[in-house]
């Protein structure tokens, strides 16, 4: 069956994936419509299917419809998501249609504007082996264009009984707070003015009608493939209907569109799932290992990070001797974190500054990189390429490399400021030290890090300014991009003071993202059950660091600690010279049990359970489940495993047990988790 088809004589197009469909027709206007986005359909139940029709019951209603890409023209009032002013003031667009391509599951629609020289292209993605709807736009112009607002898509669900909007919220160290809420009528805006996908929202939502569970229930999702600024508007409409429409930049923002030029959006792309949440999650997590991962069916390693341990105080010496511990307890990777270049030592100077700094490797990091591979790990650095503090000689010498408006202060915050990467020589400037630094040192890991958002974003100058909140962030993909292309060996972990760039377009370049700074056991476990809504587990990093934990002073028992971060890709993060022999010793047995789990943990599909995770990889399934203090009497339900075959038996690999399938969900699991902070790991095999 064709993924996508086209019937002439309705103006329909139908586009198909395994389990759903989406139908879009053109309205008597040539305005591109959504009739169907849901369970799959046949031809002549698309045909069936009511043409797209002007509504409103007075002439204070829109007569808009589901558009996929709304505007100003006509009787429209809700929130466009084209807006382009044309010379002379002219706004709004007049859909003309001029044609389609179909090339295998790339469906592209052209149109132009009856009244001006401007052409608008709608393309649509789909693939055989994902239910994920890829949609992203692109204009084109004869004449100068001033473009205040261009998504990539407006997507609409049918209408139901009610509207509940899923998605995230936080802060700094407080990542991926899973928020659901009723969709208020009127517009709701999810959004980012900091130049990153930031910590505070993250560029994806889910809508069900209010009923929906993990198990149950019709879901819609969406998620943007940006990692700037980026704004996503919600509509419920008192006539009961809701929509929405999202894409980068945000509000205030004006872009120029030259002749000739073409102006191409990111990828903002939809899944529907009948099934819950959790299946909606699964969908996501399958497309983003099929579709978007540079390299994902690659295990990631078992990582050791040595910034807790010894901040900015790095020197050859205590390198090594953590280098030698965490070898000792099974580390795959070891990467050295901030400071070991230029002048710095704290958080005040330095950055810009990328050589060895000579005090502390006096003879370079070649010897430290012989010892890290001689203990047979890989080595990794941390770099921030994107900042720049004012104390360094990079600074001193191009002050105006920095994002700063003429007459205005600019705002340092930790102690540092943006480089304009919009600027080719900046880019230009930035490539080469990072290939150096790879080429030179046998560098096999890059933690790439962005600790502060945009201020007085401005290129003195450009007659266009604006744009450097897009061409910023395009020239950090091609700068990752080329990376790759010279280093196929090199992998690279996102990183923007925790979790605040997390999205499917750093994704597409990176190979996984560091969650959170907040490294607290106890708090990890919602922030990682927000990050599984959309970013599958082999992307997540999560590190076992100190007890004390060094954020929140909560202390939590080393084996617990493990079982949170197994549940993504596992890493090492604490001052392993403070740890016991005995803890040295279970950290090993431990790294050794994840090392058998992962390909189950990172390659499988994941179960949101209500105090745990389920991970099934053809005859494995993983469950980790963790309790925390409760008040006596406290009832804990039984943990019942999800996606099991009934049928079927599955021996625990460390018990011997055997336990029928259809018991498991229906009774559970026997666990032991009593005590505070109590955890268990599962390890299941059908046989």
């Amino acid at each position: 069956m064709r993924s996508v088809t086209f019937d002439a004589s309705s103006r329909r197009w139908l586009l198909r994936t395994p389990a759903t469909s989406y139908v879009v027709a053109l309205a008597d206007d040539d305005a591109p419509r959504c009739l169907h986005w849901g369970p799959v359909l046949t031809a002549e139940q698309v045909a069936a299917l009511p043409a797209p029709a002007a509504f409103g019951a007075s002439s204070f209603d829109s007569t808009a419809g589901e558009e996929e890409l709304a505007t100003e023209a006509g009787a429209r009032f809700e929130t466009p998501s084209l807006q382009v002013v044309f010379p002379g003031g002219d706004r709004g667009i007049e859909w003309r249609y001029e044609g389609h391509d179909i090339d295998g599951g790339h469906l592209t629609l052209r149109f132009s504007d009856r009244r001006q020289p401007f052409l608008i292209e709608l393309h649509y993605r789909v693939h055989e082996d994902s239910d994920v709807i890829e949609r992203w736009t692109a204009l084109r112009s004869q004449v100068p264009v001033s473009v205040l607002r261009c998504d990539s898509a407006a997507w609409s669900v049918p209408m139901l009984g009610g509207y509940r909007l899923s998605h995230v919220t936080g802060g700094w160290s407080s990542e991926h707070a899973l928020s659901r809420t009723e969709l208020v009528v009127g517009e709701t805006t999810l959004t980012s003015r900091r130049g990153l996908s930031s910590h505070h929202a993250n560029p994806w939502l889910m809508i069900d009608g209010g009923d929906a569970g993990e198990r149950h229930g019709e879901v819609w999702s969406c998620a943007l493939a940006w990692s700037g600024s980026w704004r996503v508007t919600l509509t419920r409409t008192p006539s009961g209907r809701a929509s929405w429409t999202g894409g980068f930049g945000h509000e205030g923002l004006t872009w120029r569109l030259e002749p000739g030029e073409e102006w191409v959006t990111p990828v903002f792309a939809g899944v529907y799932a009948p099934d819950g949440y959790g299946e909606a999650s699964r969908r996501w997590h399958d497309h983003v290992a099929r579709h978007v991962l540079p390299e994902p069916d690659e295990l990631r390693p078992v990582v050791y990070n040595a910034w807790e341990a010894v901040g900015f105080d790095v020197n050859e010496a205590n390198q090594k001797d953590l280098a030698r511990l965490a070898a000792r307890a099974g580390v795959e990777l070891f990467v050295m974190d901030d400071a070991w270049f230029g002048g710095r030592t704290g958080d005040g100077a330095g950055l810009g500054d990328w050589w060895v700094n000579e005090d502390r490797f006096p003879d370079g990091l070649n010897p430290l990189i012989e010892e890290v591979h001689r203990l047979g790990m890989r080595f990794g650095l941390w770099v921030e390429p994107e900042m720049v503090n004012p104390d360094s000689d990079l600074y001193r010498a191009k002050p105006d490399w920095v994002l700063h408006m003429p007459g205005r202060a600019r705002t340092l915050l930790r102690n540092q400021l943006v480089l304009n990467f919009a600027r080719p020589d900046v880019a230009d400037w930035a490539h080469k030290w990072l290939h150096r630094l790879v080429s030179e040192h046998a560098v096999d890991f890059l933690k790439w890090d962005f600790n502060r958002a945009f201020t007085e974003a401005g290129r003195p100058g450009e007659p266009d300014q604006d744009r450097l909140w897009i061409d910023h962030v395009r020239a950090v993909y091609s700068i990752m991009d080329r990376l790759r292309a010279d280093h196929p060996h090199l992998r690279i972990e996102a990183c923007a003071g925790g979790g605040g760039r997390t999205d499917l377009g750093i994704l597409a370049r990176t190979d996984q993202v560091w969650t959170s700074d907040n490294t607290d056991a106890h708090d990890r476990i919602a922030i990682q059950r927000g990050f599984s809504q959309i970013y599958p587990a082999r992307v997540m990093a999560a590190w076992v660091t100190d007890s004390p934990n060094p954020l929140t002073g909560r202390s939590v028992p080393l084996r617990f600690r493990f079982h949170v971060a197994m549940a993504g890709a596992l890493g090492l993060g604490g001052d392993l010279t403070r740890w016991s022999e005995a803890e040295l010793s279970e950290a090993a047995e431990l790294v050794a049990v994840y090392q058998d789990i992962r390909p189950v943990v990172q390659l499988g599909r994941l179960w949101r359970l209500p105090y745990g995770v389920q991970y099934v990889h053809g005859d494995r399934i993983v469950v980790l489940a963790w309790h925390g203090p409760a008040a006596f009497g406290t009832p804990l339900p039984p943990l019942r495993p999800a996606g099991l075959d009934p049928l079927a038996r599955y021996r625990d690999e460390d018990t011997g047990a055997v336990h029928h399938g259809a018991l498991l969900m229906s009774r559970g699991l026997p666990l032991d988790l009593r005590g505070d902070y109590a955890s268990a790991l599962v390890r299941l095999r059908a046989c």
